[in-house]
């Protein structure tokens, strides 16, 4: 019998399913139980070119639409994925594993607001009249870029899709994106919605595969501009091969974030904070605050509780259960990764408080993992591990703590916990990361601004700052008076 989840076809061009087997095969293991749910295509050279001829042949028609007219479509779209939330939720659930308690408030959720919040901007975007001598001026006008492709992350396939989707499409791009072949099911329902919505076919693409699809994305000359959300390596080949062509690039990349909390903190807020830092989606979220520093008063304490609370808290089992709260590493390799960085940290000296553990069961469990005693030179704390593993470290002062914490080649995020105000606003002002948290960690809401400096990436996605990322200004220099030369 075929599994509920498998889709009518791999990929999703000009406003309908299409299929080609012979693309290589991508089976979608279900991370809770390693079972093979359903199986699709990458693309051939022949589908890639399908898509981006589609997206070509759209964007002029969607680009001399109002924005208003596209922002409608994009409102539409975000009422179709809140009113269906449990059926793209479950299938979330399946295509990452994580549980369906996270699934119903964050994923297809958050996907509806980037589609509401850049629809509602898009009747706004405007050029300006800038006065100039004389009776001069000129005037800019804001112009699509022309073909975006999206390349997402396995972590968050349905949010992805949309915070890259919403707004390319606000400005009067089109789209081809690609999900990660670990997670190829959620943008597919996206594309679908899409449509339903009203926007033209051709407008929203998805196409299937591995490196190598990406690869011939990004290089394609009919693509004007490339959004990746990844891990740094790959950031670093993406964007060397879109600036060979001079594309356009944002780079949400990953990190190792400092999470900094004083003796002052609220210890049950800091806890909270430390548990969503690490442990949501078990540990699979870029932005995670992973590097913990404690000031000397309040570790003894914070430890304790933080044992406390994930002996009590934690509920592992079938993710769609809504009791459950912490589900599987997404893939064997994922999971590979975690007990190589576990093993690594004992070998190097760092203490296991709790965790470690790898339940007997199908699927790729295992327990939340909490180190203290680290150093800084230890590879747990230096690497990025993505997954539940939380490194505990000692600080004495505020000096010594903010230069311990930028002294690493990211700079995705970074969070403190304090109780002193001014000390917030001022540790935050010091840290080397464009994401920030004072009392509170991992908050992402689409009205501000998500992303990284240094090796973490660049441009920012959400917020009015990702309408510059998809769109540039042309300027018209208007000339009231005669024209003067030298000869």
């Amino acid at each position: 019998m075929t599994h509920p989840v498998q889709p009518k076809a791999s990929h999703f061009i000009n406003g309908e399913y299409v299929e080609d087997t012979a693309g290589a095969a991508i089976p979608v293991i279900y991370p809770a139980t390693g079972e093979v749910i359903a199986t699709l295509h990458a693309a051939t050279p022949a589908i890639v070119d399908q898509a981006l001829d589609a997206a070509k042949a759209a964007q002029k028609e969607w680009a001399a639409m109002t924005g208003t007219e596209r922002g409608r479509v994009l409102r539409r779209a975000a009422d179709i994925m809140r009113e269906r939330n449990h059926d793209l939720s479950v299938l979330e659930t399946y295509d990452t594993g994580k549980p369906y308690q996270e699934t119903s408030v964050v994923d297809a959720t958050s996907g509806a607001d980037a589609l509401e919040y850049f629809g509602g901007l898009a009747g706004s975007l405007t050029g300006e009249h800038i006065a100039l001598g004389g009776g001069d001026f000129a005037y800019t006008i804001r112009e699509a870029l022309g073909v975006c492709v999206g390349i997402g992350a396995w972590n968050y396939p349905t949010q992805i899709a949309c915070w890259k989707g919403a707004p390319a499409l606000a400005c009067g791009n089109t789209m081809v994106f690609k999900p990660s072949e670990s997670t190829p099911l959620c943008a597919l329902k996206v594309a679908e919605i899409m449509i339903e919505a009203g926007a033209p076919k051709g407008v929203y693409n998805v196409v299937q595969g591995y490196g190598e699809v990406g690869a011939k994305l990004v290089t394609d000359p009919r693509v004007a501009k490339v959004s990746l959300t990844g891990s740094v390596p790959t950031g670093k080949k993406v964007y060397a091969a879109a600036a060979a062509e001079m594309k356009h690039v944002t780079m949400e990349l990953g990190g190792k974030s400092p999470l900094i909390i004083f003796d002052d903190a609220d210890l049950e807020n800091a806890v909270s904070g430390a548990i969503l830092a690490n442990f949501y989606s078990t540990g699979q979220v870029c932005s995670n605050g992973t590097r913990v520093f404690v000031q000397g008063g309040i570790k003894d304490a914070f430890l304790k509780r933080l044992k406390e609370r994930l002996d009590v808290g934690i509920k592992m089992g079938d993710p769609m259960d809504p009791e459950v709260n912490f589900g599987p590493m997404v893939n064997e390799k994922q999971l590979d990764i975690v007990k190589k960085y576990v093993a690594l940290g004992q070998e190097e000296g760092a203490r296991l408080v709790t965790g470690g553990g790898y339940p007997d069961k199908d699927g790729y469990w295992v327990e939340p993992v909490v180190f203290a005693d680290v150093k800084d030179d230890m590879a747990i704390a230096r690497e990025e591990i993505f997954g539940p593993v939380m490194s505990v470290l000692d600080f004495d002062t505020e000096e010594e703590v903010l230069a311990r914490a930028n002294d690493t080649e990211f700079g995705l995020a970074a969070g403190v916990f304090t109780s002193d105000l001014t000390r917030g606003h001022r540790v935050v002002a010091g840290f080397e990361a464009g994401t920030c948290f004072i009392n509170t960690y991992n908050l992402a809401p689409v009205e501000a601004p998500f992303g990284g400096s240094k090796a973490s990436g660049v441009g920012r996605e959400n917020s009015k700052l990702a309408i510059n990322h998809y769109s540039e200004m042309k300027m018209v220099y208007v000339s009231m008076n005669d024209v003067e030369a030298p000869f």
